[in-house]
């Protein structure tokens, strides 16, 4: 049986409909995972910049509520594990605002435990939550983005996706493949004029580790705030960076791995 996160049933609900005036030159960002950790953070860090016409979406309909009333967002409420869960939610999300120039994909799910005990629904669920959603979510934002020749998409990935962490197989493995996606798509989109951001955050202190049925229990490194991976985000849209590592040390491992392969993967099969 797969561990149960302790979100709200999902419930779409009713969509106000406050179309986007292209007159007033406002953007629109649309950040998933936003009820609580990054994604909460992520929401307040674009409110509090002004210009924006901000989305935001999460499974949890009261806590995605109170961040909507907070940063004068409009609230969507949807499980991206459902197979119509992103379609709906970017539906939504034009019907609402008429277009969306920011994707900040910050939707995930984790499982802990050995692969071997891992329940076959616990596998779906990471990979479709972490990696497909995602994927869907840029397939349906991307042609318009490309008509205009603008717009801007980042992927919440994770340090995990770098290097692999014991305990975490298949989170791991997805992160990794959204790494990759993000590659692709910003070559395949650069010509077009559309940004594709991968940021990848370290260990951030959030509700996350609870809700994937283990508590963090390293002693280094120390989770970090999720305003921190929230303010890279927010400098990596204003720059356009194409990859950011929060804290920026956390590239290193990445690096020894590739230049150092064999003593790399000693030291990570005695601490990973």
């Amino acid at each position: 049986m797969i561990r149960p996160l302790p979100d709200a049933p999902f419930d779409r609900g009713h969509v106000r409909d406050t179309r986007y005036d292209a007159t007033t030159g406002t953007r629109v960002a649309l950040v998933t995972g936003a009820s609580s950790g990054i994604g909460a953070a992520i929401a307040h860090r674009i409110a509090a910049e002004g210009g924006w016409r901000l989305l935001v979406s999460g499974r949890h309909r009261e806590r995605l509520e109170r961040v909507a009333a907070r940063t004068s967002a409009l609230a969507f409420p949807v499980d991206l594990a459902a197979p119509e869960g992103p379609e709906a939610l970017v539906q939504d999300a034009l019907r609402a605002a008429g277009r969306v120039d920011l994707l900040v994909a910050g939707a995930g799910v984790g499982w802990a435990g050995p692969f071997a005990t891992m329940p076959p629904a616990a596998i779906d669920q990471v990979v479709r939550v972490d990696l497909l959603a995602a994927m869907r979510l840029v397939r349906m934002v991307v042609p318009r983005m490309e008509a205009e020749r603008r717009g801007h998409i980042v992927l919440i990935g994770s340090v995990a996706g770098t290097v692999g962490v014991r305990g975490e197989a298949v989170y791991s493995a997805a992160k990794a493949a959204l790494g990759v996606f993000a590659d692709a798509l910003r070559y395949e989109l650069s010509r077009a004029g559309v940004r594709v951001t991968h940021v990848v955050p370290g260990v951030v202190d959030t509700p996350f580790f609870a809700r994937r049925g283990a508590p963090y229990a390293r002693r280094l490194p120390r989770p970090l705030p999720p305003e921190r991976v929230a303010d890279a985000v927010w400098d990596a849209v204003e720059r356009g960076r194409d990859e950011v590592y929060v804290p920026a040390w956390m590239r290193l491992p990445a690096v020894a791995r590739a230049v150092a392969p064999g003593l790399y993967h000693r030291l990570a099969s005695r601490f990973g």
